[in-house]
């Protein structure tokens, strides 16, 4: 830990030469490269500096105590200060996703359950609409096709951190925990008989590319299907008069990205080819992951009832998260956006997953 600590620290004061050295100023994207690693090393150097001023004042106060028993009195409270900012170090230290100070793209798609999963993923549309309001994101619909009974079969949502968020509290670092499959029980609107069912609505999140971080997806001449269309509202009702909408296929792997709800085609071919580029490159690092046999993130591969990663409950007012155990009985608060924390009990699962595999680590090496 401490030498992994100790390189940090030097990559810190390496980054503070470049971004004082005025010629980097002049590139605006190097400068912008080299802020956004130096704000996501911060915390970590804080903390190290932290547990190195803890354990050096505990050392002073050791070699005191040995020549005046009056300051053996501070060694406990020293020593716990030591252990706190270790620990705090620890956690900083541990693997970091490279794509957690990012925006996300996050699609919400009606499965199992019909006219009803269509109006659960609406539900869910607020809710994400919401948290991230509360978060102080900026957050749109990008593109979507409502159902009969105002629901959606599925849509589109982009959410952007305003300015640089801190390291932990952009978008994706958050969000990305959303990604599978969403149950819900209630009495539907439809229902007359009074009796609950269970539909089934799929997220899929994935992290969105800055403006030139997407280099490493490029399309071949004939890689690319481009079809417009009227763009259409619920039953199908065009709701304008021109060819404004775009579909996109990728064809050497199938990916269909359709885009409609921006002014003009430029705008919508724009919105698709961001979205596009997002997927494969997630399908990419899906790709990588399988290869390597790392733990993937889970993420919604069917719609199925069965394939859940969390519960609504409505006539119990619970939420319940399967993968970490988080249970709570304040539904309708949730959906009202307070998501935080369900949302925390997955990142702290992930982070006892993490320090757990570290430790194995240590122990076999």
């Amino acid at each position: 830990m401490i030498e992994s600590a100790a390189a940090v620290a030097d990559e810190y004061a390496d980054l503070e030469r470049q971004l004082a050295d005025p010629a980097v100023h002049g590139d605006p994207k190097t400068l912008r490269r080299l802020n956004k690693r130096y704000a996501a090393l911060a915390p970590t150097v804080a903390a190290y500096r932290a547990w190195t001023a803890a354990r050096d004042d505990l050392a002073a106060a050791r070699e005191l105590a040995a020549e005046d028993d009056a300051f053996a009195e501070e060694l406990p409270a020293l020593e716990e200060a030591v252990t706190a900012t270790e620990e705090k170090l620890r956690k900083l230290l541990l693997p970091r996703d490279e794509d957690d100070d990012r925006d996300v793209i996050l699609e919400v798609k009606a499965g199992a359950g019909g006219a009803e999963s269509a109006l659960f993923a609406a539900d869910l549309v607020r809710m994400y609409l919401r948290y991230a309001e509360h978060a102080g994101w900026r957050a749109e619909i990008t593109d979507g096709t409502e159902s009969d009974l105002g629901g959606y079969t599925d849509v589109r949502l982009t959410i952007r951190a305003k300015g640089q968020p801190e390291p932990g509290q952009a978008p994706w670092a958050k969000l990305k925990y959303e990604g599978g499959v969403h149950r819900v029980q209630r009495v539907p609107v439809t229902e007359s008989q009074g009796r609950i069912h269970t539909s089934a609505v799929g997220v899929l999140v994935m992290p969105d590319l800055d403006d030139g971080d997407d280099e490493e997806i490029e399309f071949g001449p004939n890689d690319l299907k481009v079809d417009v269309y009227r763009s259409s509202g619920p039953g199908g009702q065009s709701v304008n008069t021109t060819d404004s909408a775009v579909r996109i296929t990728h064809l050497p792997t199938g990916l269909v990205v359709s885009c409609q709800n921006e002014k003009s085609q430029l705008q919508n071919k724009e919105a698709a080819l961001r979205v596009l580029k997002a997927r494969l490159r997630q399908l990419a690092q899906e790709e990588r992951d399988a290869e390597a046999s790392a733990a993937r993130r889970s993420q919604v591969r069917t719609v199925d009832r069965s394939e859940r990663i969390r519960t609504y409950n409505f006539p119990e007012n619970r939420i319940a998260d399967h993968r970490t155990g988080y249970k709570s009985y304040n539904l309708d608060a949730v959906l009202d956006g307070d998501l935080a924390a369900v949302i925390q009990s997955a990142i702290d699962t992930d982070e006892a997953a993490k320090m757990a595999a570290v430790a194995e680590g240590s122990t076999t090496s």
